[in-house]
């Protein structure tokens, strides 16, 4: 199977250290602080990353069915909030998809998003948070 690695250096203490992010793929490289994450400080954090992630994952994992079904999705637009409490811990995260996709009821369309939501691996790999799905078919 296919392996994919990133890697995360950091310098310093937690408040006043700074680090960096980077995809193995090379396509990005950035910056994150403790304002970056627990705050509303410049650069990234790892919790908007799994947000990315899981949103691209669902995407395609909801296309997959759907065309495994017999149907060809126009487009399917997720959106990931990741909420983190106090721990700090990642409690919930909120999936938002829009989907067009031609000739699918919306009863079809959200027993297909329900399913995504449970089977896209980056959904089994945060099986410990809440996962919420608001999944809405465009017209």
């Amino acid at each position: 199977m296919v392996q994919r690695t990133s890697s995360a250096q950091w310098n310093g203490t937690l408040k006043d250290g700074a680090g960096t992010m980077t995809l193995g793929s090379g396509a990005y490289t950035g910056p994150y602080t403790f304002a970056s994450r627990f705050e509303s400080g410049p650069g990234t954090n790892p919790e908007e990353l799994v947000g990315a992630a899981h949103a691209g994952c669902y995407s395609m994992f909801l296309s997959a069915l759907l065309t495994t079904a017999g149907f060809k999705p126009t487009s399917i637009r997720t959106t990931a909030t990741v909420h983190v409490g106090e721990g700090p811990t990642i409690n919930l995260i909120e999936l938002v998809t829009e989907a067009q996709v031609p000739g699918l009821t919306a009863d079809k369309f959200a027993e297909h998003a329900e399913a995504a939501k449970k089977g896209c691996p980056v959904s089994k790999a945060l099986a410990g948070p809440e996962i919420r799905l608001n999944a809405k078919l465009l017209a």
